[in-house]
C-alpha cells in the first residue's frame, strides 16, 4: 500500500496557513508544502485540483479537505486525530 501523500497549497504571509501547517505538525503530519508565492507557476494545479482560488488548500492524497477551518473541524470532530494515527501506521 502506498503511503498517502499529504500537500499543503500555501502563501507567505498567510496566518490561516500558518494556523493549518502548525495543527498538522501537531498531529505528527508529514507534508509537502507547496508555497504559491515561490512557486506562482502551480497556481493554476492547486485551483484545478480544489475548486477554490483561496489558500491554504489542503489534500490528503488525492482527497481535497479544504482550507484552515475544514482541518480545524476535522481536528475538533476527533477525525484529524484518527487519520493521522491511519497515515502514522503507514
Amino acid at each position: 500500500m502506498a503511503r498517502v501523500r499529504v500537500t499543503v497549497y500555501t502563501m507567505t504571509a498567510c496566518p490561516y496557513c500558518a494556523a493549518a501547517k502548525k495543527l498538522l505538525r501537531s498531529r505528527g503530519v508529514p507534508f509537502e508544502e507547496v508555497n504559491l508565492d515561490e512557486h506562482p507557476e502551480r497556481w493554476a494545479e492547486c485551483e484545478a485540483r480544489s475548486g477554490r482560488e483561496t489558500v491554504p488548500q489542503i489534500f490528503w492524497g488525492e482527497k481535497h479537505l479544504g482550507g484552515c477551518d475544514d482541518l480545524s473541524a476535522l481536528e475538533k470532530s476527533g477525525e484529524l486525530k484518527r487519520m493521522a494515527a491511519e497515515l502514522a501506521k503507514g
